[in-house]
């Protein structure tokens, strides 16, 4: 494809989520609210996605650990090794190891489930029957998505340093309370902001990726498909995007 052409069609997609994206604010906080399958999605999109996300963050943090400890000692600064750890995945691994995972799994999930329903014509039976299936699927999906993410870093987070713990014991003899006591003297409140902060804005770009993938397709499976693996792509090109947004922010206000 021309390279003329492919910034064409960039430009056009980006167009026209950003039309969606202020479809979802000027619908979203508007009567009726759905709270009875914002608290469905809730279940589905954070609570189920608890076991993928505690598994890759436990492996994440005893893998981390396990290959910075050979780099540590060469340099003779072992004894700082839960404290690296600790900031590093407190502050940047987490978030975003745990955001793509998310996006592998729910910007997946949605794409395709919102792509079925289009396919089949579920979407437009609901318009006829009265219901408003912008605010029904797409608005608790991508509420959900923004609410459940930052707790599931948090847990992330959390099972991840549990992951360290264990990498640190491997090769060494650190105490369970010297091991915490050492994380938490050296993370700050400007390392856990940011990290917060950026989370929410992963989930709302991973929902509303795959909603609006979802949403917009075409083609019967075929394009079910493509949908799906799409939404994935997309959005996890956007959490890259956010982060190094969210590094620059950080930077201005001075937390870094």
């Amino acid at each position: 494809m021309p390279i003329a052409q492919a910034f064409k069609l960039f430009i056009t997609e980006a167009g026209d989520i950003s039309r969606f994206t202020a479809r979802f604010f000027r619908q979203g906080f508007k009567p009726r609210y759905e709270f009875n399958e914002l608290l469905r999605q809730c279940f589905v999109i954070g609570y189920k996605s608890l076991p993928l996300v505690g598994l890759t963050a436990f492996i994440l943090g005893l893998v981390l650990t396990m290959q910075l400890r050979p780099s540590m000692i060469d340099y003779g600064v072992e004894s700082q090794l839960p404290a690296i750890v600790g900031i590093a995945i407190v502050r940047e691994i987490g978030p975003v190891i745990v955001a793509l995972i998310f996006a592998g799994k729910i910007g997946s999930s949605i794409g395709a489930e919102l792509g079925s329903m289009k396919v089949t014509e579920q979407i437009d039976a609901m318009e006829v029957s009265g219901t408003n299936p912008f605010k029904y699927l797409v608005v608790t999906r991508v509420l959900a998505a923004t609410l459940m993410l930052p707790v599931l870093v948090m847990l992330g987070d959390a099972v991840s340093l549990y992951g360290a713990y264990l990498g640190v014991n491997i090769r060494g003899n650190t105490s369970f309370y010297l091991y915490w006591k050492q994380v938490f003297d050296n993370l700050a409140f400007y390392d856990v902001l940011p990290a917060f902060i950026k989370s929410f804005f992963f989930g709302f770009a991973v929902a509303i990726i795959g909603c609006y993938k979802g949403y917009n397709s075409s083609k019967g499976t075929e394009g079910v498909g493509r949908s799906a693996n799409s939404a994935v792509v997309v959005s996890s090109v956007m959490i890259f995007v956010i982060d190094l947004l969210a590094v620059q922010i950080a930077d201005v206000f001075g937390f870094n």
